[in-house]
């Protein structure tokens, strides 16, 4: 699956939580936007760590997700790699085949 289709069902599934349940879908966004704002590290610095855990997890749609919202926050095709190459180091080599997703996101993304 691709990495615009993967962004929408990202949205699809929250717009479909907050039908289902506004509270929940409020609860969840008031928390992700309150961890993911500016605090004491940088929106970027923060996108790069929730990267890294979705190569880790192997979850397509999170790695789609924080790449966007990462080139949003300024970051470089060569930054973001490198947040692919320490969560090789650290987690192995399911990390290194994840990066084939890594690559495809920022090959669609980066020219938006």
């Amino acid at each position: 699956m691709d990495t615009e289709k993967k962004l929408e069902e990202v949205n699809r599934i929250m717009k479909e939580a907050g039908k289902d349940n506004s509270a929940f879908a409020g609860s969840f966004m008031n928390f992700m936007g309150a961890t993911m704002g500016k605090g004491a590290l940088d929106t970027k610095t923060k996108e790069f760590l929730a990267l890294a855990l979705g190569i880790a997890a192997r979850c397509e749609w999170c790695i789609s997700y924080h790449v966007n919202e990462a080139i949003k926050a300024g970051a470089t095709r060569k930054e973001l790699m490198e947040v692919g190459y320490v969560t090789v180091l650290m987690y192995g080599s399911q990390a290194l085949m994840e990066m084939n997703s890594l690559v495809d996101a920022i090959n669609k993304l980066e020219k938006q």
